[in-house]
């Protein structure tokens, strides 16, 4: 295993390539830590007065779903680099190099978490683009 194929950003242990694992592009195979587990529910792109972001612009409710799941995780006493799986739900997998860009936004020069991404027939109601659900590992 190479160094860049394993990092760890204390408490939280980053391994991109296990081995006889095909690489991930944008995601890491693997995130191990110890600690206390916050489970964020699927965040949509509304405001705190349940008013939904940016209609039919996935780069516009994207942010917004990032800045709930920002505000979700410190109320947990979490940020992102504690973050080591997000659950993409998605109405058109198009829509992921948009979600992907404000990520990395959110992430800076974190690793990328764990991910899976899923395309769903529909969310709830039919202007959300999106849901996405994190998990974390936080030091006790």
């Amino acid at each position: 295993m190479t160094m860049e194929s394993q990092r760890s950003t204390a408490p939280l242990t980053h391994i991109a390539e296990p081995p006889g694992v095909a690489p991930g592009t944008g995601y890491t195979q693997v995130v191990s830590g110890t600690g206390r587990l916050v489970a964020v529910s699927g965040q949509v792109a509304f405001d705190e007065e349940r008013r939904l972001v940016g209609e039919g612009d996935p780069k516009a409710q994207a942010r917004q779903v990032f800045e709930n799941l920002r505000r979700c995780l410190a109320a947990a006493g979490a940020d992102f680099s504690q973050v080591v799986k997000l659950t993409y739900f998605v109405t058109d997998v198009a829509y992921l190099p948009a979600i992907r860009e404000v990520r990395d936004e959110a992430l800076g020069e974190l690793p990328p978490p764990a991910s899976s991404a899923v395309q769903v027939a529909a969310l709830f109601l039919p202007e959300v683009l999106m849901e996405v659900e994190a998990f974390a590992v936080v030091p006790e």
